[in-house]
């Protein structure tokens, strides 16, 4: 396997995490969108990152994609989200949730870097949705009770909501409130302490072409 994207990517962050968790060796290429981006375009013509390619040349892209891709590698028994039913969906639900938050902080960050004066309405309603995001987790966090979001264990929901987390706490360093969202903070916390959350991770930087 050959997993393109930074770390500093939330999408592909996830990616790394799930495939380390599940022992999946693999070659990681760090490239970025923007200063690799022709090579990129080589493999996949969508020019976005997470991309893999399988051991027979497959390539995928999206981290939903992929992340199904790897969970039926594994199989039910193994994988980071449960095989059918009300929980499944409720994993799912949440990894769109917390994966939103992600898209609109990528979003307000090249809208930011991108752009001479950056649309206020487009600032706004990027911030806005984050927090409208996190309002809603934060409240289903607090009636869990449980470890993590699914149970005892981690699941893919918790990934991609620590992964989310970091990323807007680097690129918008006012954005997350650890006060407002005590909940959501204690989980990124007890994630980020795991072995493969601490081995997968790149502060965030941006790599234009000159």
């Amino acid at each position: 396997m050959i997993l393109i994207g930074q770390y500093d990517s939330p999408f592909v962050r996830r990616v790394a995490i799930a495939a380390r968790l599940y022992g999946f060796e693999y070659q990681h290429r760090p490239w970025s969108v923007w200063a690799d981006a022709d090579a990129l375009a080589k493999i996949n013509p969508a020019r976005r990152v997470p991309t893999l390619i399988l051991g027979d040349g497959e390539v995928l892209m999206d981290s939903l994609t992929i992340l199904d891709a790897l969970d039926d590698l594994v199989g039910p028994d193994k994988a980071l989200a449960p095989a059918s039913g009300p929980e499944r969906r409720r994993c799912l639900r949440l990894c769109a949730l917390s994966a939103s938050v992600a898209e609109k902080a990528v979003s307000l960050l090249y809208e930011t870097v991108l752009h001479g004066e950056p649309s206020q309405v487009w600032t706004l309603r990027c911030r806005a949705q984050i927090g409208e995001v996190l309002d809603a987790l934060e409240a289903e966090r607090a009636r869990g009770g449980t470890l993590y979001w699914m149970g005892p264990a981690l699941s893919h929901a918790d990934i991609i909501t620590t992964c989310a987390i970091r990323f807007v706490r680097e690129a918008h360093g006012d954005l997350f409130d650890a006060a407002r969202w005590p909940h959501l903070a204690a989980l990124a916390e007890r994630c980020e302490a795991l072995e493969p959350f601490q081995a997968i991770v790149q502060p965030l930087t941006l790599a234009m072409k000159d």
